[in-house]
C-alpha cells in the first residue's frame, strides 16, 4: 500500500483519509488552519457555545456507514444523536405557523391541514410521493457512484414526475422547483416551505431545476438529527477516528504546490518549501485553490463537469439570551420573508445584494452544553447572502434579528449581545473564495448543478468535498469521502458501494 497525501482536513477529506487508512495506506493530511473540520467549527464566548456551520445533521446513515467501516465503535458509542422533533417550525408571512413532526409523512400532512386548511397538506403529502420517486431514480448515480463518463444524460433527464398543468390551451410541466410550487402544491405557503429548502442550500428556487424536491424529501424521510454538544462534536468525532487509525495531521502547513512526476501526482510542496512525496494526493480544497497548485495543467478535460466555484455563502448571528430555553420550544423554526420575489431578486439578481427582509432559520438547541447555566440560551441565525460581500452585514444581522422576533418572543428584551460570523469567517475556515457555500449536485438543469468527478485528467490527484461530486452538505461530504476511497483502492472499475 502506499502513501497519500490529503489537502485539507474538512469533513469529506476526513471520511476519505480514515477509509483509506483502513486499507492499509499511510494517509497525512495537510491542513492549512490549525484546527479541522472546514466549515463546521465552533464558537465560543461568556460560557456560550455556538455551531457556526451547518446546526442539524440530515441522512445520518451517511456517517454511521463511516464507523461501521473504519472501526469496531458505531457512531453512536461516539457521539450522541438527538432526533429533533418537531423537525421545523415554519412562521409564514401572512402569520400563520405550523410544526412539522419528524420523519412522519401521515403527520406533515395532518399538520399542514390542522394549521394551513383541510386539503393543504395532501397536496404536500401527494408531492412527497413524487419526490420519493425522485429520489429513487437519482440516489444512485447522483450520490453512490462515481460520476458517469456520460455525465451529459444526468444533466438532460429530469428525474422529477412532474403533475401535467393545463392553461388555456396547453399542457405543461414543471421544470423548476418554484413552478411545482405555484402549480402542484398551489398554496403561497407550502411554496415557500418548498422553496426554503433550495433557499438554506443557495439555490434559487426558480432556477433550480424540479428535481431538487429530494432536498425536502431526504428531510421527511429520513429525518433530522442534532449531535449533543453542537455539530462540532460530529468532526471531532470523526478526526479521532482518523487518528485511531493512525492517519497523521500537519496543521498549519499550507500546500502550494502539486508535485507532478513522470506525467502523475507525486506528492505536495508546501509554504515552507518542505516536499512531501506521496503515490496519490487527495484534494479537498476549492476549485480556484486546486487550479493554484497544479501551476497550469488543465484539471478537466474537454466535455467533462466543469468547475464551477461560484455560489452564494451565509451569514450567522450567534445570539447569548438571558432566560432558560421555555419547554416544548422547536429546535428550529424558519421565519419566512415577508415578499419572497424581492428577496430572490436581491440574492440572485444581475447585481447580487442582501435582501431587505430575508428569510432566517432560528436555531434553539435544548442542549445544556451550550449555555453557562440554565437560566441562559443560545441561538443561532442564519440567512444566505451572496458570496464576498462585506458591507451592511451589521445592519443585515439587525434585520435577522427583527425577523427571528417574530419566532422568539421578547428576544430584544432577552438579548444580552451578539456577534456575527461572515462569509469572509468562512473564507478563512474553508479556504472558499468569497465565503461561497457548494450546494448539493441535482440532475438536469443542463448540468449547472452537476460538480467534477473525483478523478481528474492529472493520474494520482482526486477531489474530494463539496466543490466535487457529489457536491455540498454534510452526508453529500462523507459520500464523497467513500467515493474517492473507492477509486483509490478498487481503481477506476469501482461503481460505488452495493
Amino acid at each position: 500500500m502506499g502513501r497519500i497525501a490529503v489537502v485539507g482536513a474538512g469533513m469529506g477529506a476526513m471520511a476519505g483519509a480514515a477509509r483509506l487508512a483502513v486499507a492499509g495506506h499511510r494517509v497525512t493530511v495537510f491542513e492549512r488552519t490549525e484546527t479541522y473540520g472546514g466549515a463546521v467549527r465552533r464558537a465560543e464566548r461568556d460560557g456560550f457555545a455556538f455551531d457556526t456551520g451547518p446546526g442539524l445533521l440530515p441522512l445520518p446513515a451517511v456517517y454511521r456507514d463511516l464507523f461501521v467501516k473504519t472501526g469496531k465503535e458505531p457512531l453512536e458509542d461516539c457521539v450522541e444523536l438527538v432526533q429533533v422533533d418537531p423537525s421545523a417550525r415554519h412562521v409564514f408571512a401572512d402569520g400563520t405557523e405550523v410544526s412539522l413532526p419528524n420523519a412522519s409523512r401521515a403527520g406533515v400532512v395532518a399538520a399542514l391541514d390542522d394549521a394551513l386548511g383541510a386539503g393543504v397538506g395532501q397536496r404536500w403529502g401527494d408531492f412527497l410521493v413524487r419526490a420519493r420517486e425522485t429520489w429513487d431514480r437519482s440516489r444512485r448515480p447522483l450520490l453512490e457512484e462515481p460520476l458517469w463518463p456520460n455525465w451529459s444524460v444526468l444533466a438532460e433527464r429530469e428525474p422529477y414526475p412532474a403533475v401535467p398543468h393545463k392553461r388555456l390551451l396547453r399542457t405543461r410541466r414543471a421544470g423548476t422547483l418554484a413552478e411545482v410550487g405555484a402549480w402542484e402544491l398551489r398554496d403561497a405557503r407550502l411554496a415557500a416551505l418548498l422553496e426554503s429548502h433550495a433557499l438554506v442550500h443557495g439555490l434559487d428556487p426558480r432556477t433550480a431545476p424540479a428535481n431538487a424536491a429530494v432536498l425536502p424529501y431526504m428531510e421527511y424521510a429520513f429525518g433530522t438529527w442534532y449531535v449533543r454538544g453542537g455539530l462540532r462534536e460530529l468532526a471531532r468525532a470523526v478526526y479521532e477516528r482518523c487518528l485511531a487509525r493512525r492517519v497523521e495531521f500537519v496543521f498549519g502547513a499550507e500546500v502550494t504546490r502539486i508535485v507532478e512526476e513522470d506525467g502523475r501526482a507525486a506528492g505536495v510542496e508546501l509554504a515552507d518549501g518542505t516536499v512531501a512525496e506521496a503515490e496519490f494526493v487527495v484534494a479537498g480544497t476549492s476549485p480556484r485553490a486546486l487550479d493554484g497548485m497544479v501551476r497550469g495543467t488543465a484539471l478537466r478535460g474537454e466535455g467533462e463537469v466543469p468547475a464551477r466555484p461560484g455560489a452564494p455563502s451565509r451569514l450567522t448571528v450567534l445570539l447569548a439570551l438571558r432566560g432558560g430555553r421555555p419547554e416544548g420550544t422547536a429546535h428550529r423554526t424558519v421565519v419566512h420573508a415577508e415578499d419572497r420575489e424581492a428577496e430572490l431578486d436581491a440574492l440572485f439578481g444581475t447585481a447580487p445584494g442582501l435582501p431587505a427582509r430575508p428569510t432566517v432559520t432560528v436555531c434553539r438547541p435544548d442542549d445544556p452544553a451550550l449555555v453557562p447555566d440554565p437560566g441562559h440560551e443560545a441561538v443561532t441565525l442564519t440567512a444566505t447572502v451572496p458570496a464576498a460581500v462585506s458591507t451592511e452585514l451589521r445592519a443585515q444581522a439587525d434585520r435577522m434579528i427583527a425577523a427571528a422576533s417574530r419566532a422568539v418572543p421578547g428576544l430584544h428584551d432577552r438579548l444580552l449581545w451578539h456577534e456575527i460570523r461572515t462569509p469572509a469567517d468562512i473564507a478563512r475556515a474553508t479556504g472558499a473564495e468569497g465565503g461561497a457555500v457548494p450546494a448539493p449536485a441535482l440532475a438536469a438543469a443542463e448540468g449547472r448543478l452537476l460538480r467534477p468527478a473525483n478523478t481528474t485528467v492529472l493520474p494520482g490527484l482526486f477531489t474530494v468535498g463539496g466543490w466535487s461530486h457529489p457536491g455540498g452538505g454534510l452526508p453529500h461530504a462523507g459520500m464523497s469521502g467513500a467515493l474517492v476511497a473507492g477509486l483509490i483502492v478498487e481503481g477506476p472499475e469501482f461503481r460505488g458501494s452495493q
